[in-house]
């Protein structure tokens, strides 16, 4: 996958200029795609944007999988005031080409258009799902879910004590989140706004689900309402939110992935296989039964209609088959 190709500090090399190089690169690489490339982000944002409409999923995961998760990173982290010094040195119209390249702005556009199209689009289907047949989308996205954790794992080269309990750390920290009870609170404009600067970095985080973070915090269906219904009020106090939080995410985030990637990845990797207790796809509620509240795992064999098991592992491998060729698509992508 792409978020491989490029030299890591704590790769295996034998020649420290490469790793010099790497950590003195302050500034966003230049990007030069092709209108191809361009609808390939298009197309990769719809797919994340499908990813962070499901409570348990992560658009980061798709990100990481599909190799665009440290530009999106590097895009993300170069918001600042930094730019308008940018703008100010050229001025005009030579400054605000200087500042769009700077932010990568071209491939963002790109990618958050490919999210709403997908939130626009997919959100009431998707939904549907969730309430009539969950069984069948939990299933997808477990297999989804199962095959990334395979493909992570051969990224980390050199495993240690200390990536490995990077892992441990991820996998359970995502396993006791998972698990937080759901909270009912009926959400204010602050609230809301809190809630989406929090889900942002979990949506940005692969394996923390953003949507689910939403769900604990109570203001999901508030959200998947306004979508709908187009209130703005929500939707702009929602963005606002989200914005806050990915400036002040991002940052930290990208410092550690340029020196700490190998390990940066174990936790990663962590956080995804620790979600798969959320997308386990046999679900009941407290009493056993099937309903839009089925929360508790289950065998599939407990399952009160049975396990389905040519339907939910034909669906699996359906999400490995795809999330493997995304993975392969994302190890075409082009370094700058």
């Amino acid at each position: 996958m792409t978020a491989s190709q490029s030299p890591r500090p704590d790769a295996p090399s034998s020649s420290t200029h490469l790793d010099n190089e790497h950590l003195i690169k302050e500034s966003s690489p230049i990007y030069h795609d092709t209108p191809k490339q361009l609808l390939g982000v298009y197309v990769k944002g719809i797919a994340m944007g499908a990813a962070d409409i499901v409570p348990g999923v992560s658009g980061g995961t798709i990100a990481l999988i599909a190799g665009i998760y440290e530009r999106l990173i590097n895009a993300l982290s170069s918001v600042g005031p930094n730019l308008w010094q940018i703008f100010r040195q050229q001025g005009g119209l030579k400054g605000f080409i200087a500042v769009w390249r700077q932010v990568d702005a071209t491939f963002l556009v790109c990618l958050l258009l490919g999210i709403a199209t997908s939130f626009a689009t997919l959100a009431g289907l998707i939904k549907h799902l969730l309430d009539n047949q969950p069984l069948l989308i939990w299933s997808f996205f477990f297999g989804l879910v199962v095959a990334t954790v395979f493909i992570l794992l051969t990224e980390i080269t050199r495993w240690n004590i200390g990536r490995v309990a990077l892992f441990l750390l991820g996998a359970g920290s995502a396993v006791v989140i998972s698990s937080l009870p759901l909270l009912t609170t009926a959400p204010s404009l602050p609230y809301l706004f809190i809630a989406g600067a929090i889900a942002i970095c979990a949506m940005i985080l692969p394996g923390i689900s953003g949507s689910f973070i939403l769900l604990l915090m109570g203001a999901y269906d508030s959200i998947l309402e306004a979508v709908h219904t187009l209130n703005f009020s929500i939707i702009f106090t929602v963005i606002a939110g989200m914005a806050t939080g990915l400036l002040l995410f991002t940052r930290m985030l990208k410092w550690l992935l340029s020196r700490y990637y190998q390990a940066t990845l174990a936790l990663l990797t962590g956080f995804i296989a620790g979600s798969l207790v959320k997308v386990w796809p046999w679900k009941t509620d407290a009493l056993g039964t099937l309903n839009s509240a089925a929360i508790n795992n289950v065998m599939p064999w407990q399952y009160p209609t049975g396990a389905h098991w040519l339907t939910t592992l034909g669906l699996m491998l359906l999400g490995a088959v795809l999330v493997t060729a995304l993975s392969w698509w994302g190890r075409r992508g082009v370094r700058p």
